[in-house]
């Protein structure tokens, strides 16, 4: 059974920096594109940031320049590196990724920035 466990979501003032972490574990042959989203109250869950096998990333506009995708293959794990945080990415963050051509997702990871 692959499990995506994430880590590292709390409480930041807005300006200050936190790093989400992804691991995936289990049975697995192969790791295809990992991404993060986020889904904030009475929104819909959106990309934030995702990263193929081949190490090419994409972000949404919102926080290109702040925030940095990356990944670890040896570990299984993708990272989040969020810097200049602002309120408005106050959301849970989730992660999503391609194990063995299925999709898995994470239980989620609630980030707050207060103002």
């Amino acid at each position: 059974q692959v499990q995506l466990v994430e880590s590292g979501g709390g409480l930041v003032q807005a300006g200050g920096s936190l790093r989400l972490s992804c691991a995936a574990s289990g049975s697995i042959s192969s790791i295809g594109t990992m991404g993060w989203y986020r889904q904030a109250p009475g929104k819909q869950r959106d990309l934030v940031a995702a990263i193929s096998s081949g190490g090419s990333t994409n972000y949404a506009d919102s926080v290109k320049g702040r925030f940095t995708i990356s990944r670890d293959n040896a570990k299984n794990t993708v990272y989040l590196q969020m810097n200049s945080l602002r309120p408005e990415d106050t959301a849970v963050y989730y992660c999503k990724g391609v194990v063995d051509n299925r999709v898995y997702w994470g239980q989620g990871t609630q980030v707050t920035v207060s103002s």
